[in-house]
C-alpha cells in the first residue's frame, strides 16, 4: 500500500513487488491512492506497462488525508482493510487543513493532529492505522519530523513510548528531483520486539553526480544488511535504548546518537620539529643561491642569507 503513489508514478509499489518476487516471495493485490488526477493516471498506466494486470492492483483517485476512499472508511473492525507492507514518499511538509472533525478521526484521535504547516505525520498516521500487527511500514520524510516541537513532538513521543518506531535511516542530500534537502526513512512496526531504536547514518555514503547524488548497489546493500541484522558500526549505525532517547526529550535527530566527528590525529612533536628544521635549512640554502645571482646582477641582496653560505 502507498497512500501517495503518484509522486513516483507508482514506482515505489512496483519496486516492492519486484523485490518480493525476486526474493521468492509472493505478493497479492497492491493498493495505492493519489489526489492529483494526472499522476494518478500515470501510476495506473505505469502498472499496466510493467505487466501488472488490472486485477492485481487497485489505485484510487482521492484525498488521502480526508480519507475519501470508501474502502478505508469501513467502521467494522473485522472488515477494516489492513496491509502487510506500507511504503510512501508523500509530499514533504505539505500544508493541509486539519479540522475538528479530523481531530476525532480514528486515524488521528490517539496521537493528535499534525500541524497545519506540515502534514508529514498525518500521512504517517494514516498509513500506520492500516498496518497489520505483524506488518512493516517505511515512509520517506524530511529530517524535520525527527526533532520539530509542538504537535509533531507529541506525536513522535507517543509513537516512541508505544514502541512503534523501529529504525531511523538518514539519507544523503540531493537524492530526489523535487528537492535537494536530506531526507530520512522511518520504519515502523506495531509489534516491535527490541526495546531500542536503530539509527543508521547513511548521509555520507553516496555517489556524487552532476545534478543528483545516487546510492550505489553497495550503499543500498549496506543499509539493508545493517537494518536486517541491527548491527552497530562506529559513525554509521547504533542501537539506542529508550532510556537514552527519553533523556534527549524523545528527539530523534540522528547526530545526537551517532557522532560523525573525526578524531584529531596525535601530533609527534619531535618529528614535526625535525621537519621544520629541514624546511628552514632548505629555505636558507635557496635564499643563499638567490643572493648569489642578485650579487652578480648588482641588485640588493635578500636579508638573512649571505651569498654562497
Amino acid at each position: 500500500m502507498d497512500m501517495a503513489c503518484g509522486s513516483g508514478s507508482g514506482s515505489l509499489l512496483l519496486n516492492v513487488r519486484k523485490k518480493v518476487n525476486k526474493a521468492g516471495g509472493t505478493i497479492g493485490k497492491i493498493f495505492g491512492q493519489e489526489k492529483n488526477i494526472t499522476t494518478y493516471n500515470l501510476a495506473r498506466m505505469n502498472m499496466l506497462l510493467h505487466g501488472v494486470k488490472d486485477t492485481e492492483f487497485d489505485i484510487f483517485h482521492g484525498d488521502t488525508l480526508l480519507n475519501e476512499w470508501d474502502m478505508m472508511r469501513e467502521q467494522n473492525p473485522a472488515k477494516k482493510p489492513s496491509f502487510d507492507a506500507i511504503v510512501a514518499n508523500p509530499p514533504f511538509s505539505y500544508r493541509w487543513e486539519p479540522t475538528d472533525a479530523l481531530a476525532d478521526d480514528v486515524r488521528f484521535k490517539s496521537h493528535g493532529l499534525a500541524p497545519k504547516s506540515a502534514a508529514d505525520f498525518a500521512f504517517l498516521l494514516h498509513g500506520f492505522h492500516f498496518l497489520k500487527d505483524e506488518g512493516v511500514m517505511a515512509i520517506i520524510l524530511p529530517h524535520g519530523v525527527l526533532f520539530r516541537g509542538g504537535a509533531e513532538e507529541r506525536i513522535r513521543t507517543k509513537l516512541l513510548k508505544d514502541g512503534h518506531i523501529d529504525t531511523v535511516i538518514g539519507l544523503p542530500a540531493n537524492l530526489f528531483y523535487s528537492t535537494g534537502i536530506p531526507v530520512c526513512i522511518l520504519v515502523l512496526k506495531k509489534c516491535k520486539k527490541p526495546d531500542d531504536v536503530l539509527f543508521i547514518n547513511a548521509a555520507e555514503h553516496f555517489v556524487k553526480g552532476k545534478r543528483q547524488n545516487q546510492l550505489s548497489e553497495e550503499h543500498i546493500a549496506k543499509i539493508i544488511d545493517t537494518y536486517k541484522n541491527r548491527t552497530e558500526e562506529p559513525r554509521y549505525s547504533r542501537r539506542v535504548d529508550m532510556a537514552e532517547i527519553e533523556k534527549n526529550d524523545f528527539n530523534h535527530n540522528i547526530s545526537r546518537y551517532i557522532s560523525t566527528a573525526v578524531g584529531e590525529e596525535e601530533i609527534d612533536l619531535e618529528a614535526t620539529n625535525a621537519d621544520l628544521m629541514e624546511i628552514e635549512g632548505a629555505i636558507q640554502t635557496a635564499a643563499a643561491k638567490h643572493n648569489e645571482f642578485l650579487k652578480q646582477l648588482g641588485l640588493p641582496l635578500l636579508p638573512g642569507a649571505s651569498p654562497g653560505s
